[in-house]
């Protein structure tokens, strides 16, 4: 039999890390910019990942997105991508873009799978929103993502 106050303890552990984890991801959030993008009249928020850093942290980490929210990844060149969802607990859907704005692809990713997910040809960015969002908005490949030209360019 364990002891109680050893039970609290361990309890207390996970609870403390379960918030720092929340309170750093939102941090973390915070300083990336943020771009207005439309595709088919529907608008959202994109948090830009246009670093080695902020693309290979991505949305790892976070337990939610606010509504119409979500991250673009900013590459220099077109090129074949892939993405997975380690330690990434939101499920998402990812759009491939090309230089020009227009959707490849759309994949839907699950929670903290190692699973990759290609791109269906040089993509330039890859845009990921909460799982379903793209399919509930008629969103699909050939579409055109506008207010890209807004968007920083990839730094690294």
């Amino acid at each position: 039999m364990m002891n109680p106050t050893i039970s609290l303890m361990k309890s207390a552990l996970c609870t403390a890390l379960l918030i720092a984890g929340a309170m750093f991801a939102q941090a973390s959030a915070a300083e990336l910019p943020l771009a207005e993008l439309s595709i088919n009249g529907h608008k959202l928020h994109a948090e830009i990942a246009a670093t080695f850093e902020t693309r290979m942290k991505g949305l790892m980490h976070r337990f939610s997105l606010k509504p119409d929210h979500g991250m673009l990844f900013v590459f220099r060149e077109p090129q074949q991508q892939a993405f997975w969802m380690r330690n990434t607990f939101v499920a998402l859907s990812i759009a491939y873009v090309d230089s020009k704005g227009r959707i490849l692809n759309i994949e839907d990713m699950a929670p903290q799978s190692e699973s990759t997910h290609p791109s269906n040809g040089p993509a330039q960015y890859a845009l990921e929103m909460k799982k379903g969002w793209f399919r509930e908005r008629g969103i699909a490949a050939g579409a055109a993502v506008d207010g890209l030209d807004k968007v920083p360019r990839a730094r690294e």
